[in-house]
C-alpha cells in the first residue's frame, strides 16, 4: 500500500477520489485551502475524517513543504475553476493554478516522488475537432466576435463551408480561450517537463464535464449541471447561453476517480495526456430539460441568446487513448445517473448565485 497527497482533496473530485484510495487500503494525506466558495468555510465530515488533513494554500512554501513529505506520489487536484471568473481574476487564478504548482514542484524537486498525476482540462483544446462535409480535420475552428454579435454561434470553414464536430483527441492543437484555459495548460506542462527533467513520472488527465453527487450547489463558477441545479432546487430556470444547442461531454466523478487510480499505477501512462470523459455528447440544453424532469421540475430553460467571453461552441472526447493506455472505459452515461444527482441535491440547500455571476461578467463587458 502507498502514502498518496492529495491536493484539493477536500474538492468534489478529490473527496471521491480519496474515498476509492481508503477503499484499496492506502494511505491519504490532503492539503486544502477550503476556499468559501466551493466549501462555505466549512470542511467536509465524510472522508476527511479518514485522512491526514492539512488545511492551507501551496502558494504557502511551508504548507507545501509539510504536504509533500514522506509521500510516495501526489495526485494534483487542487485549482481555481471557471472560465468565467478567470477573465476577470487573473492574478487569482494565474497565483491559484500555476504559481501554486510551482510551489509543489520546488519541494516535490527536494523529495522526489514516484509519479504525479495532475488534472488538466479539455479546455486547453479551445474549440473542439471539427471536419468539413469532404472529410478534411479542421484543429482551428472559431469564432470570430462579428460572427458572435450576428448570433452566428457555429464555427464555419475557411471557405465558409458548414463544419461538423467530432471527438476530440489528444492530438489536437492547444487553442487557449480564456485565462482558466491557459493555467490548466500551464499545469500540465509544468507538472510534464519538471518530472521528466528529474527522473520522475507523470500523467496529465485532461478533464471533461464532471458531474455527480457532492459539487459546491452554491458556486455559480462550477461545473453546468451543479448550476442547473442550484436555479431547479431554487424554482428558477437555468440560465443557458447562446441557443442552447452547444454540445459538452459529461463524465461521472467516480468514473474520473477511477480513470486517476489507473493513471498512477499504470507504468505505461508515462509522460501522456490523456482525455478522460464519457465520449458522449449532449447539448446544454438538453441536458438542462433532462436535470428538470429528474428533479421533478416542470422548468424549462431560459435560453439567453448571449454569449460569454471564452466559451467555444462544441467539444466532447475521443476516449481511444484512455482505452488503450489505461484500459479505461466509462462505467456510466449521463442518463445513467441523473436520478442519482437528483436525489441527492433534493436533500440540499443552494444560494442561487447565478444572476449575481452573470451580472458580474456583463459591467466587466464579458457577455456578447
Amino acid at each position: 500500500m502507498a502514502r498518496y497527497l492529495v491536493t484539493g482533496g477536500a474538492g468534489f473530485i478529490g473527496r471521491h477520489l480519496c474515498a476509492q484510495l481508503l477503499d484499496e487500503g492506502h494511505e491519504v494525506r490532503v492539503v486544502d485551502s477550503l476556499l468559501d466558495q466551493v466549501h462555505g468555510g466549512q470542511p467536509r465530515a465524510d472522508v476527511l475524517n479518514e485522512v491526514e488533513f492539512i488545511h492551507g494554500d501551496l502558494r504557502d512554501r511551508a504548507i507545501t513543504a509539510a504536504a509533500v513529505r514522506n509521500v510516495d506520489a501526489i495526485f494534483h487536484l487542487a485549482a481555481e475553476v471557471g472560465v468565467g471568473q478567470s477573465m476577470y481574476e487573473i492574478d487569482r487564478y494565474v497565483g491559484g493554478n500555476d504559481l501554486a504548482t510551482a510551489n509543489l514542484l520546488q519541494e516535490v524537486i527536494a523529495r522526489p516522488v514516484e509519479r504525479i498525476v495532475v488534472a488538466s482540462s479539455m479546455s486547453v483544446y479551445g474549440e473542439g475537432l471539427y471536419v468539413t462535409p469532404d472529410g478534411n480535420r479542421i484543429e482551428n475552428a472559431g469564432r470570430t466576435s462579428e460572427q458572435i454579435q450576428a448570433r452566428q454561434w457555429d464555427p464555419v470553414g475557411p471557405n465558409g463551408e458548414r463544419l461538423t464536430p467530432t471527438a476530440t483527441d489528444e492530438t489536437k492543437q492547444i487553442s487557449l480561450s480564456s485565462i482558466y484555459a491557459l493555467t490548466k495548460f500551464v499545469q500540465e506542462q509544468q507538472v510534464l517537463i519538471t518530472t521528466r527533467a528529474y527522473g520522475m513520472s507523470a500523467v496529465a488527465l485532461r478533464l471533461f464535464n464532471v458531474f455527480g453527487p457532492g459539487q459546491a450547489l452554491s458556486n455559480p463558477y462550477t461545473g453546468v449541471l451543479a448550476i442547473f441545479a442550484s436555479r431547479l432546487l431554487n424554482n428558477e430556470r437555468p440560465l443557458v447561453f447562446e441557443d442552447g444547442c452547444q454540445r459538452r461531454d459529461f463524465v461521472h466523478v467516480s468514473d474520473v476517480a477511477r480513470a486517476f487510480r489507473l493513471a498512477m499505477a499504470t507504468q505505461d501512462a508515462n509522460g501522456e495526456v490523456i482525455n478522460v470523459g464519457a465520449g458522449e455528447p449532449h447539448s446544454i440544453c438538453d441536458v438542462g430539460k433532462m436535470l428538470a424532469h429528474a428533479m421533478d421540475r416542470d422548468i424549462e430553460p431560459d435560453v439567453l441568446n448571449e454569449a460569454r467571453a471564452g466559451d467555444i461552441r462544441h467539444c466532447f472526447g475521443d476516449l481511444s487513448k484512455a482505452e488503450r493506455i489505461l484500459g479505461f472505459r466509462p462505467d456510466y452515461k449521463l442518463s445513467d445517473k441523473l436520478g442519482e444527482l437528483a436525489e441527492w441535491v433534493a436533500r440540499q440547500q443552494a444560494t442561487d448565485r447565478v444572476r449575481d455571476a452573470k451580472r458580474e461578467l456583463e459591467t466587466r463587458g464579458l457577455v456578447a
